[in-house]
């Protein structure tokens, strides 16, 4: 079945006021080892290139998947490979191709178990997108991760850490990555950004998001890394670091200033709600 007609027949309802620069194409490029970048201009999707087939983490809006699948291709690997989808945060705009991506490529998918009935709906049960009437491509899940859990394939290893309160099970990544140089520590970060407009007291379909934020601030705050790089291409200044045809350089991504300053101005939006 063609990828549109999977999407028509799941009846997906995307908001018809996304940013432009969510579907813009853009140059993927090698961040740093058997990491790239395969994304939109802002929505942003990576591929990990394992000894053992591949990983996509993320896969933008539901029109991204003509994108994703030809930025693959651009950088010689192949489409097929995708052996595990991960995302980091059941949002429409993270994973609204991530069901197309996976009943064409016999991809397993694995997901955060606080997100799982989020994925398994098509975003019905989403605290705060489901009142927007925001819907995708429903997902079964075919592994349940928690906190700290190894995703391995091949010569590669990615730590889930659980983030929640953007999602209920949105997380981030670490993973190492090498080159003939050297090996990078790199986090692939979920930025906890507030999107209700509601009191947190007044979030009743998620108790516990005042504290779950609290937790998230608290523990990326204290992360390591050598660099790292965001769910959106905007959270980390990509288009400041990187132009189009731009030697390999993984250096420009580190950027510890950057990543504090990201996590403070969500603090600020915390500490008013």
């Amino acid at each position: 079945m063609h990828v549109a007609s999977i999407l028509y027949a799941q009846k997906v309802t995307e908001p018809g006021n996304n940013p432009a620069d969510w579907s813009k194409p853009y140059e993927p490029f090698r961040i740093a080892g058997n990491l790239y970048y395969i994304g939109t201009y802002d929505l942003a999707s990576y591929l990990v290139v394992t000894s053992r087939g591949n990983i996509l983490i993320n896969t933008g809006l539901a029109d991204s998947y003509t994108t994703i699948k030809k930025n693959i291709e651009k950088l010689g690997f192949r489409y097929s490979d995708i052996k595990i989808l991960l995302t980091t945060q059941a949002h429409f705009d993270h994973l609204g191709a991530l069901a197309a991506i996976k009943k064409e490529t016999g991809a397993q998918f694995w997901i955060d178990a606080a997100d799982a009935q989020v994925a398994k709906d098509g975003g019905s049960s989403d605290y705060e997108l489901s009142r927007l009437g925001v819907s995708f491509a429903p997902i079964a899940p075919d592994r349940l991760l928690k906190d700290k859990d190894v995703i391995a394939l091949g010569d590669t290893r990615l730590v889930l850490l659980h983030h929640p309160g953007h999602t209920k099970g949105s997380c981030s990544y670490l993973l190492d990555v090498k080159d003939s140089s050297r090996t990078y520590k790199v986090l692939i970060a979920n930025i906890p950004t507030i999107i209700t407009e509601r009191r947190f007291a007044e979030v009743k379909e998620y108790p516990s998001i005042r504290e779950d934020y609290a937790y998230t601030l608290n523990a990326m705050k204290h992360l390591e890394f050598d660099i790292w790089v965001a769910s959106h291409a905007s959270q980390f200044n990509l288009h400041k670091k990187h132009i189009p045809g731009d030697p390999y350089n993984p250096w420009v991504f580190a950027d510890r200033k950057g990543y504090d300053q990201a996590l403070e101005n969500v603090y600020k939006v915390y500490r008013e709600k």
